[in-house]
């Protein structure tokens, strides 16, 4: 008997433009940084070129760190005013596949103590939470599976945490943005890991790219942002986006992945001089497939 033929995933191809811009007050003697803007190839995601350019123009090198994330180091020991970080990228993306049976939440209790996991189910400074939400938590997700238990707690921060762009900063920790009721993805990320990890459910942070527009035009450009959201484990990761209540899809793209914001910061250096502004950011997708 001839079987029925299985229809291809959808793929998707996306250009993403990440433009960083920094202007200091006075020349800086020197600065020494460390970019993580290109995508990693994945099941689901496959990186087809990337590149990072520096001006003023300086060698760079490359790295994958603890976390596995791709790292550009470069050096700037010439005096200079201004810095602009260019990284483009090409990303062939497919829908995820459909959710595997977990095992249940004791059994991944149990298989994380005992393994890398663990360095997933570990509070970090920006995730600590009172017991006090850490007991809303649990009482949401009462007699749920793994993947439901994701579902609800991710349902419980964004019911409480509305997403308001620049309601908070790059230091705010997750409880405060549970206390003022607002906050960005990287907030409502932050909070629904560290509730999940309280639960005894391995998360990660994830650090990337969502395309705004889920049925997008080809070859038009269209501005967007960076975008964080998490990855728990159930037997295997599952990405879920807690800010837009929705599972880590095609429009998705990974850049990096760790306990929090701080593990895979896109750029981050030190440098000699007076202090500037804050940087320039832009970020350009256009869909080409």
């Amino acid at each position: 008997m001839n079987m029925p033929a299985t229809a291809p995933r959808a793929t998707r191809r996306l250009r993403i433009r990440h433009t960083t811009r920094v202007a200091y007050a006075q020349p800086a003697a020197s600065s020494h940084n460390e970019v993580r803007m290109t995508p990693l190839t994945l099941p689901g995601q496959t990186t087809l070129d990337a590149r990072v350019l520096v001006n003023p123009s300086t060698p760079t090198w490359s790295y994958w760190d603890y976390w596995g994330t791709q790292v550009t180091g470069f050096d700037l020991i010439e005096p200079h005013s201004d810095l602009t970080i260019t990284a483009t990228s090409l990303v062939e993306t497919s829908p995820p596949e459909a959710l595997p049976d977990a095992p249940d939440r004791a059994e991944i209790r149990r298989a994380a103590a005992d393994s890398r996991l663990l360095e997933y189910l570990t509070a970090t400074g920006r995730t600590t939470l009172p017991q006090g939400l850490l007991d809303r938590a649990r009482e949401a997700s009462d007699g749920l599976s793994a993947h439901e238990t994701a579902i609800a707690v991710s349902a419980l921060v964004a019911d409480h945490v509305a997403y308001v762009p620049g309601a908070t900063g790059v230091h705010t920790s997750a409880f405060e943005a549970w206390e003022q009721g607002a906050g960005v993805c990287q907030d409502i990320a932050h909070l629904t890991l560290g509730m999940l990890r309280g639960l005894g459910l391995p998360t990660r942070y994830v650090s990337g790219y969502l395309h705004p527009e889920r049925d997008a035009e080809l070859h038009r450009p269209v501005a967007g942002q960076s975008h964080a959201w998490i990855e728990y484990w159930a037997g295997d990761w599952t990405g879920y986006d807690p800010t837009n209540r929705v599972p880590a899809d095609e429009s998705h793209v990974v850049v990096g992945r760790g306990r929090d914001y701080d593990d895979v910061t896109p750029h981050k250096g030190i440098y000699r001089g007076v202090a500037g502004g804050p940087p320039e950011v832009t970020i350009e997708f256009t869909r080409v497939a």
